[in-house]
């Protein structure tokens, strides 16, 4: 990898500005995700908007598979922690699904009503709540902000308890934000409000692995530079920390494509996520 001085700071995170169509892309979401939601609806497969804490956005979405479920799929939604929520990407669900997994898409309370720590304790109350609700092993993953939080979840100093962390047989950070401290640079930060503490304490690449941990650092091979090396940067902390790592950078994909394949159960994401033991 060959590093290049930065220049502007904020557009070196700015996806919108450099993928074509980004917009236009993010516009077709919610319509794909209600499409997915009626219909499993339709069917009985769906309970929609369940509360797993106080919070107006405390809520979560649970899908189930046609037949006998083979364990929990949680899928935490990106947004720079400010944006969007999980009836953007029901539609994503049909990957787990088809593979016998049920599955979980919790939103979480947005910045700047929330600092990103807060928003890590929401999200590992979506996921102590949504392992209450279904037995056996959990895949966890999420995408961008949610790559970072999802990373959170099975960092040693995780929010989760004991008997969660123990049944989650892998996990995977997509295009994930792993150091946060480039983000104070950046004028989001108005809306974050990070501080170097905050920044550094919730940046899985400065954190430990919880024991034990099989982790997946996904990301697109046409992402932004600065994603591409987020994602490298935990998988290279993580190894040396002891976790079985694997690292891919799928080709095509640019990060907002990188989750189409969870929506089809023969991707290679999906394959990676659902093929192991």
């Amino acid at each position: 990898m060959q590093y290049f001085p930065v220049t502007d700071w904020d557009d070196a995170y700015s996806n919108i500005d450099h993928v074509p169509d980004a917009e236009g892309t993010i516009a077709r979401l919610p319509v794909l995700a209600q499409e997915y939601r009626e219909k499993l609806a339709s069917e009985g497969r769906a309970r929609l908007d369940v509360s797993y804490g106080p919070g107006e956005r405390n809520r979560t979405d649970f899908f189930e598979p046609a037949g006998d479920s083979r364990g929990l799929f949680i899928f935490v939604h990106g947004g720079y922690w400010r944006r969007f929520s999980r009836d953007m990407w029901s539609h994503l669900a049909h990957g787990a699904l088809e593979r016998g997994y049920s599955v979980a898409m919790p939103s979480y309370t947005l910045c700047p009503d929330i600092r990103i720590s807060g928003i890590t304790r929401e999200v590992g109350e979506a996921v102590i709540h949504a392992a209450s609700q279904h037995d056996g092993p959990i895949r966890l993953a999420g995408h961008s902000a949610g790559g970072h939080l999802a990373a959170r979840m099975v960092c040693s100093n995780s929010p989760l308890p004991a008997n969660v962390r123990e049944r989650i047989r892998l996990a995977m950070a997509i295009s994930p934000v792993t150091d946060l401290r480039p983000l104070l640079r950046l004028n989001i930060n108005e809306t974050l409000q990070l501080d170097a503490g905050e920044a550094a304490s919730e940046s899985p690449a400065l954190l430990e692995p919880m024991d034990g941990l099989r982790m997946v650092c996904w990301a697109g091979q046409s992402e932004l530079f600065e994603f591409v090396r987020h994602n490298q940067l935990l998988a290279n902390v993580w190894h040396g920390l002891g976790a079985q790592i694997r690292l891919v950078e799928e080709a095509n994909k640019n990060h907002f494509t990188v989750t189409d394949g969870l929506a089809d159960p023969d991707s290679p994401i999906c394959r990676t996520l659902f093929g192991h033991g």
